[in-house]
């Protein structure tokens, strides 16, 4: 056995075993470090891609609206206070079924709705389902087909 001295707190290797214990365990700490640092840089990159996500369908719901307003401009006299609302049913607005008539630009506002619900990752059933309840349109295949392309 050599005659060096050993740093405080460490003793010599009695063996190749003892050697390869101690490899082993600081294989296995290596290991688990990195799968760690790997584990918290996918997180990081989720949400990150979330946040993303978030801001282009702020942004893509804007521009729809924008363009929505540019295609239903209010006629001569009428005054708009925002952008497009909610469409609201007889039910939920406690209206009679026949207070509801036919509104100018029922066509962009579908069309809007419809590109919206899309962009959020609705069904096609969904949206013809709100189509057909909020704007009362009967056949909603031109809409989606326009939006979502041709049901096979």
């Amino acid at each position: 056995m050599s005659t060096e001295k050993l740093p405080p707190g460490r003793r010599p290797l009695n063996s190749a075993d003892d050697a390869a214990r101690r490899l082993a365990r600081i294989v296995d700490a290596a290991e688990h470090a990195a799968a760690s640092v790997i584990d918290d840089a996918e997180e990081q990159a989720q949400r990150h891609l979330d946040e993303a996500r978030d801001r282009a369908d702020g942004i893509v719901a804007e521009r729809l609206r924008e363009l929505a307003d540019q295609l239903d401009q209010p006629a001569s006299g009428e005054r708009r206070t925002g952008h497009l609302k909610p469409v609201e049913t007889a039910a939920d607005a406690g209206e009679d079924e026949e207070a509801l008539a036919p509104r100018r630009g029922a066509s962009a506002g579908a069309r809007l709705l419809a590109t919206q619900m899309a962009v959020s990752g609705a069904s096609r059933e969904e949206i013809e389902a709100r189509l057909r309840s909020g704007f009362e349109i009967e056949d909603t295949s031109e809409i989606l087909d326009a939006i979502l392309g041709p049901e096979e």
